[in-house]
């Protein structure tokens, strides 16, 4: 702070004096209104991650960026040098889609490979000769369809194992059973594969599976649900986690991303931060996807290096140090940015605004404009092949790249606003991240954006808000490969369900074998899957 000056001093101060006053007073009250500034912007993302809208999907009217949802997702594109300047009123205003009109036969496409039981409505013979007489003839029949629901049945499987003995009695011998899943346990595939479903599927917690439970009349505790499930994953799902793992090094492209989880009983202080990481194939190779899961007590950049000790390409990540301490450690890894994540200050400036009418003249709205038309010639590619799209890349997408970076820069050395308002972090961000964000450039498999990623991420990151704290490292892990097998499936159009009791089936039929061949047939692409295990309807 300056010093203070009496009303006598200031009277008598000389006409330079008093400019170079009057001149800090001005930087005085403008580092003042930027910290205000700030302040307020910060009050404002605060409020709209607690009360608004976390899409950041960027809806197009008449051509122009559309502030009904800040910012877009890669689908939502504008070239803005194509269009005339709109009225604002038109652009902020919410436009409702036109309602879409059901198409002819989805119905029976939902109903299609469901089992059937027909029910006839006859009138008696009575009743006919009432209102025909001797001579009637009967028409097509009028057909209606219902679905029908019937609540989970559950049925005692009782075994009676036979034993026989010669007249000596000497020798007995037992009849052949069938391989448990869990030695003196009531557990089945079926039993097993339900509550993995409904928790690692469909966010289920195992207390809310107990209770449901009870209501029908069966005492499941969820701590046995807790044991059968880590049990299977030790013994058997994680047997073919690790093969899906070793396939993941096959692939050119990986994607990297992480997540905080809170584990009750990892030895550390209650509230300490452990991560799920994940990883999955480049979103851009769609014929077998792999997404694996790997829990850790720490961030550390150690976890992705042993995880990918054996990978040899890119891995598309956000701008975390871990990644790029890696990056300078492994020629044999390149690391690729995160357009989506350039994107994001930008777009959440936007949402603090209060008067959107003034949005156009604000630099995070250039910079959206210029990000949202990278994506669009880079989106125009897509069905191209992976060569095709590198050398159009070249052409088309890299000048807009390039002279994104150069405005970047010259605006982040000209700006004057709080270098901690979220215009400055978003410029400071991609400038930092440059390198990184030109590697999609430069590979045609390599997506501009991570977002498949963080995709993968979103069931388990639903799941932890049911049951916000796993209880010990052991279910850690459990869930990690649990939820690697679920989304995998998921991926390659499987039936969690299906393919889950066809795992916890097969695989102990196996557990004496010297080899670990028979898990060819069991990975989710292999064409010896059964029937069931395929989706019945495909996703629309």
């Amino acid at each position: 702070m300056g010093r203070e000056y009496s009303a006598e001093e200031l009277n008598h101060l000389s006409k330079d004096a008093l400019i170079v006053l009057f001149l800090s007073m001005q930087d005085q009250m403008k580092q003042l209104n930027m910290n205000m500034e700030k302040i307020l912007e910060q009050i404002a993302v605060s409020n709209n991650h607690r009360f608004g809208r976390s899409t950041e999907k960027l809806e197009v009217t008449e051509g122009q960026l559309n502030f009904s949802d800040i910012l877009n997702e890669a689908e939502s594109y504008v070239d803005v040098h194509y269009y005339p300047e709109p009225d604002m009123e038109e652009v902020l205003r919410e436009t409702p889609e036109p309602k879409k009109k059901k198409a002819k036969g989805t119905r029976e496409n939902d109903l299609q490979g469901l089992p059937t039981r027909v029910t006839h409505h006859e009138l008696p013979a009575e009743r006919l000769k009432e209102l025909f007489g001797e001579h009637w003839k009967e028409l097509p029949e009028e057909v209606y369809k219902r679905l029908h629901y019937q609540p989970a049945v559950y049925t005692v499987e009782e075994h009676h194992v036979h034993v026989y003995a010669g007249s000596d009695n000497e020798t007995i011998v037992k009849a052949d059973r069938p391989d448990d899943l869990l030695r003196n346990s009531i557990a089945t595939p079926t039993l097993v594969a339900s509550i993995m479903n409904a928790k690692y599927i469909n966010a289920v917690p195992l207390y809310r599976q107990e209770q449901e439970y009870k209501r029908n009349g069966l005492h499941i505790r969820r701590q046995s649900m807790a044991n059968w499930v880590i049990r299977c994953s030790e013994d058997y799902l994680g047997l073919l986690y690790d093969r899906l793992h070793r396939e993941l090094y096959q692939y050119h492209v990986l994607q990297a991303d992480e997540t905080p989880v809170r584990v009750a009983k990892d030895g550390r202080a209650a509230g300490s931060k452990s991560f799920m990481w994940v990883y999955r194939t480049g979103k851009m190779h769609t014929d077998t996807p792999i997404i694996l899961y790997e829990f850790q007590k720490t961030r550390n950049s150690e976890h992705p290096r042993k995880f990918l000790k054996d990978f040899e390409g890119v891995v598309v990540c956000d701008g975390y140090s871990a990644y790029h301490k890696l990056d300078k450690e492994q020629d044999n890894i390149r690391f690729a940015g995160c357009w989506a994540h350039a994107r994001r200050k930008f777009s959440e400036s936007l949402k603090a605004l209060k008067n959107k009418a003034h949005a156009r003249q604000t630099v995070s709205y250039m910079a959206l404009e210029q990000i949202a038309l990278i994506y669009k010639r880079d989106n125009e590619l897509s069905k191209l092949t992976a060569e095709e799209r590198a050398e159009k890349r070249n052409l088309v997408v890299r000048p807009l790249v390039e002279s994104f970076f150069e405005w970047a820069k010259e605006t982040l050395d000209t700006l004057e606003i709080s270098p901690k308002s979220k215009t400055a972090e978003g410029l400071n961000y991609c400038v930092n991240q440059e390198k990184y964000l030109k590697v999609f450039l430069e590979d045609g498999e390599v997506p501009m954006d991570n977002n498949a990623t963080e995709g993968a991420l979103r069931g388990f990151c639903i799941g932890k808000h049911n049951w916000r704290v796993i209880d010990s490292i052991d279910g850690a892990k459990a869930s990690a490969v649990i939820y690697s097998i679920g989304e995998t499936a998921k991926a390659n159009g499987l039936n969690p369900y299906e393919y889950y009791e066809f795992l916890l089936s097969e695989i102990p039929k196996h557990m004496e074998d010297n080899n670990l061949e028979f898990l060819d047939a069991l990975l989710p692409w292999s064409p010896t899957l059964p029937e069931r295990c395929h989706m019945k309807i495909e996703n629309k």
